[in-house]
């Protein structure tokens, strides 16, 4: 097993920042890499806002916080990583992409680190056989958002070694993480059960089984969930939440992966939830009202 003493993130955005922000909180020294200076300095600005909230909350003090931002370390230079034990790639879900990464970084550090991705639906062992590394490299599965979440999916490839799953799984404790283990299968645990939940909430919205109001209140006051299914999509991103079912439709073929027409008309027409203001609810009232999608 091995003591992760540097930490490497690939990619500044929303999940790669809120990587690297708990384990610089958790004590560990980290190399954020992202291909250009805005997009570091929007993901150092949004680390530093996520730490003042906790300062505000009283759930972080001032002087963790102030070391936790010390530890952090911008750079748009693959090779500013080669002293990292572990490395994080969060970049957007394409496998081309991701390899492309993993084949170009290979060769820039040393042997003995460990390759992780933050993938959420594609294959551990298609990114892992890019490399030399095969046997270290393992999936880390973040929740968003990754400070409050305390969730981390360990996926293990039929070619990860078990030292890398022991070195993934302690080092996801030491991040204040629960870690679940699971098979190098497209969803793994969580967006396996998830995601077809998700999109047959879209069906019965399609279907006019109920109102989005209805439905997400059935949800939260029947089943208990926190967020309804069509708020949460908003939430996600149905534009993530769509090109993850893809994948996962690709992987296994059942009809239950399938993206549904109106899913795949709003994300055409750019309405991607939160992020881009309107998706099932419209984001620019507050409360958010549902979106009229008319007769």
């Amino acid at each position: 097993m091995t003591d992760i003493a540097r930490l490497g993130v690939l990619g500044a955005g929303q999940m790669g920042s809120g990587i690297a922000q708990v384990a610089a909180t958790a004590g560990i020294p980290v190399v954020v890499r992202d291909l250009e200076e805005g997009m570091l300095a929007r993901g150092e600005g949004a680390i530093r806002a996520s730490l003042d909230k906790l300062v505000e909350k009283a759930r972080l003090d001032s002087g963790a916080r102030d070391a936790a931002l010390a530890r952090l370390t911008f750079t748009t230079e693959l090779g500013d990583l080669a002293d990292c034990d572990l490395i994080i790639e969060a970049v957007p879900e394409d496998l081309r992409l991701k390899t492309d990464l993993w084949r170009a970084l290979d060769p820039l550090v040393p042997p003995a680190t460990i390759f992780a991705s933050n993938t959420s639906s594609l294959s551990i062992g298609d990114m892992a056989a890019a490399t030399e590394r095969a046997d270290r490299f393992v999936g880390l599965h973040f929740f968003n958002p990754v400070p409050l979440m305390p969730l981390v999916e360990v996926v293990r490839a039929v070619t990860t070694s078990e030292a890398t799953v022991a070195t993934a799984l302690a080092f996801v404790r030491r991040l204040a993480k629960e870690p679940i283990t699971a098979r190098d299968q497209s969803g793994f645990v969580v967006n396996r059960l998830l995601v077809p939940y998700l999109l047959d909430a879209v069906r019965a919205f399609e279907d006019r089984t109920a109102t989005a109001t209805d439905i997400d209140r059935g949800m939260q006051l029947g089943a208990g969930h926190p967020m309804g299914p069509l708020a949460l999509l908003d939430f996600i991103g149905l534009d993530t939440v769509a090109r993850i079912a893809a994948i996962m439709l690709e992987e296994y073929h059942e009809p239950r992966f399938a993206p549904p027409p109106l899913l795949r008309r709003m994300v055409a027409a750019g309405l991607y939830g939160r992020k881009s203001g309107r998706g099932f609810y419209d984001y620019s009232v507050d409360p958010p009202a549902p979106t009229d999608f008319g007769p």
